[in-house]
């Protein structure tokens, strides 16, 4: 494709991306097209009940699932590929942004069962960490706010392996590869092998909804029924 050509692409993609929902607007009064993004461990644990309402309430909606991690979601919505997106969210969304906050989760330390350490604290009472820090890459949300609290604590101790998500995270700590950033998810089981230390004082993470634009009667059933979902979590 030409310069010229990838110019006008880029200017048209918006409009043709969003056909699928206006066209269903046009139709019944409301988007018959819903496109959501969210992590594995939600993709997996918890969307299909929310889904399951949602085709109760709106039959024969068509439903696309994106997967991937914050950083990515959040392209996702700014290219308008999707419509929403569960992930870690601010208490203050960015400009054009709306959203919901679900969930308040504790950061948490993961470490092998047969690791000596008692507490976290014993790690930044150290001149230098030697555990390898397993966490999401750097520009996700907890690991910004991880660092974040260590600088402020005057503790340097950098990622040795980035992993895509939180579930990889478990399965490297439970394989002794080094001590995992993660956040405590409520009834969630972990790897028998793997215990929690908890980060004390260190800021809770939120888990919400965020999206763009006016909401549909879809969405905002979709919203109620994640808030619900929310409630019986904790």
């Amino acid at each position: 494709m030409t310069p010229a050509g990838e110019k006008l692409y880029e200017f048209i993609a918006p409009f043709f991306s969003n056909l699928d929902n206006v066209a269903g607007e046009l139709q019944g009064g409301q988007a018959r097209h819903f496109r959501l993004g969210a992590s594995t461990i939600v993709l997996r644990d918890h969307l299909p009940q929310l889904l399951q309402g949602v085709k109760k309430k709106f039959p024969g909606v068509k439903i696309s699932l994106r997967e991937g991690y914050a950083a990515r979601l959040g392209e996702l919505l700014a290219k308008d590929e999707v419509d929403m997106v569960i992930t870690l969210v601010d208490r203050k969304p960015p400009a054009g942004f709306q959203s919901v906050v679900l969930l308040e989760l504790p950061m948490i330390l993961l470490v092998p069962k047969m690791s000596k350490l008692k507490s976290a604290e014993e790690l930044w009472q150290r001149d230098k960490i030697n555990e390898p820090l397993i966490c999401l890459p750097a520009q996700e949300l907890l690991t910004k706010m991880f660092q974040a609290k260590l600088a402020g604590l005057e503790v340097e101790w950098f990622p040795t392996i980035e992993a895509s998500s939180t579930d990889l995270i478990e399965t490297y700590v439970a394989g002794s590869l080094g001590l995992g950033l993660s956040v405590a998810v409520p009834k969630k089981k972990l790897p028998e092998n793997v215990r929690v230390l908890p980060l004390k004082d260190f800021p809770p993470v939120l888990i919400g909804v965020l999206w763009r634009g006016k909401n549909t009667p879809l969405q905002d059933t979709f919203l109620d029924m994640a808030r619900q979902r929310a409630k019986e979590l904790v």
